[in-house]
């Protein structure tokens, strides 16, 4: 151990004994905080900050559906679709309004509630994912690679059932997000196994 003594700049000031321990540089005044030192390693992940961003917006469009769910409660779906073509002015005659009208005369109260649940309780996990990446948590990682491991066979299921640029956009963005995730938990994981051998 090595014993020094210091003045410190203020002619005030009183001698300070310090004690320097394996090399350890002690700050030259009190701006040199750890915080500062340490400004550089603090800085966030730019991947983890931009899948963040993605878990956010998802949240915001279940949120939306949600609430456009409840909103539905105690109407005619058949008509407010309708009116939605008629307001977008697309043809009533084709097959896709005709497809709509069809499919909304199936559509009832208690389905439109479980439709706004689960649209709310995904949000909500989709909203905790991205915390818990902007903040870089372990345990949001973990959630993420979770929820996107269990929906990627679904989803590769839809793209080979019918291959559409959306299908094949959201399954390819899952993809790398899943890859980038297990790459970084990974890596992490492995010092530590190394130290402990």
């Amino acid at each position: 151990m090595l014993e020094t003594t210091r003045e410190l700049a203020d002619p005030l000031s009183r001698t300070i004994e310090l004690t320097a321990r394996d090399n350890v540089e002690l700050p030259e005044n009190m701006t040199d905080s750890p915080s500062q030192l340490d400004q550089a390693s603090q800085r966030h992940n730019k991947w983890l900050i931009l899948i963040a961003a993605y878990k956010f917006l998802l949240a915001l469009l279940f949120v939306a559906i949600g609430v456009g769910a409840l909103h539905l409660l105690h109407k005619d779906v058949d008509d407010v679709l309708a009116q939605l073509a008629s307001f977008l002015r697309f043809n009533p005659e084709s097959r896709f309004v005709n497809f709509l009208l069809d499919k909304a005369s199936l559509i009832d109260d208690p389905l439109l509630r479980r439709i706004g649940v689960l649209a709310f309780c995904y949000a909500a996990v989709s909203a905790a994912e991205g915390v818990g990446l902007y903040l870089e948590k372990a345990w949001g990682e973990y959630l993420t690679l979770l929820i996107t491991a269990s929906f990627l066979p679904w989803e590769m299921f839809e793209v080979v059932h019918r291959i559409t640029w959306v299908r094949v956009s959201v399954l390819a963005v899952n993809l790398l997000i899943f890859l980038y995730l297990l790459k970084l938990v990974a890596g992490r994981r492995q010092p530590a196994e190394v130290i402990e051998s």
